[in-house]
């Protein structure tokens, strides 16, 4: 099973508006179809209401209605391009999310900005997550290296809580100490790494597949995290920008050689297939 742990779908493709398919170019029905055409079977929806998309909880919910089993998704809860943004209320808004579309799980987006962080163990992020443990969900988190130690505090205050960290949790190639905050999370048994978004820490051209100076960055957190907290996502259709859909499993799957077979389809799925 290849199961992706990080991809979008959109109404209207939020950024470039000079592309001939807004459209079409962030669909599901797009997303399916690339799905098909590299043999992947299922996906977690990364929703994000963010330009020309205020009802993407909605579209995704929808959308996803014919496609069976197919697609799960985290609903979009108060991030960083939204007006409630760490505003009064979130836990409220959070369990009005949790009624209306049914999600598995929830995504919040940082601002990147170290301080930022803090507000997840404020007495408003408490009675937020507070509501995401007791519903049983899965925090999809947006974040920095600098970020880290606030996640860490987060994750053991919420031991039940499973927290995916988006995109190898940005960390530089050329920094060190942005890799070192990824790797002390480690001691978290719930805090897990979508192994995604190898352009963001890259020091080459983030076309310049397969960004090859991500790979010991990779290694080291394949090596502190072990296989079973490790998640493979696509970043579809953001990907696009840099290299195609099936480039994106190929740069884990074909290239990162470090990861033996056997930990490798625990990557490209079963360790997701087990969460949910």
């Amino acid at each position: 099973m290849i199961f992706d742990a990080h991809c979008h779908a959109w109404q209207t493709w939020p950024y470039d508006r000079s592309v001939p398919d807004r459209g079409t170019r962030g669909s599901i029905e797009q997303l399916v179809y690339e799905m098909d055409s590299n043999g992947v079977d299922k996906a977690l929806i990364v929703c994000a209401e963010i330009e020309g998309n205020p009802d993407n909880n909605q579209y995704v919910h929808e959308k996803t209605k014919a496609c069976g089993d197919r697609f799960v998704y985290a609903v979009d809860v108060d991030s960083r391009w939204k007006d409630s943004y760490h505003s009064a209320g979130a836990a409220d808004r959070l369990e009005r999310a949790v009624t209306r579309w049914h999600p598995v799980a929830f995504t919040h987006y940082l601002l990147d900005d170290d301080a930022e962080g803090v507000w997840l163990h404020s007495e408003a992020g408490m009675a937020f997550f507070e509501v995401a443990a007791s519903h049983g969900l899965i925090a999809s988190i947006h974040c920095l290296p600098g970020h880290q130690a606030h996640i860490r505090k987060l994750a053991a205050l919420f031991p039940q809580l499973r927290i995916l960290i988006h995109h190898l949790g940005h960390p530089k190639v050329i920094e060190p100490e942005t890799q070192a905050e990824v790797l002390a999370s480690a001691s978290c048994d719930n805090v897990y790494i979508k192994v995604s978004g190898f352009y963001n820490g890259t020091t080459q051209p983030k076309w310049d597949y397969p960004l090859a100076d991500v790979q010991p960055v990779l290694q080291g957190i394949y090596r502190r995290y072990g296989a079973d907290r490790l998640l493979w996502g696509s970043d579809y259709p953001v990907c696009r920008w840099f290299y195609s859909h099936r480039q994106a499993i190929e740069i884990v799957r074909h290239h990162c050689r470090f990861i033996p077979s056997q930990d490798m389809d625990k990557v490209m799925g079963k360790n997701l297939a087990g969460i949910l």
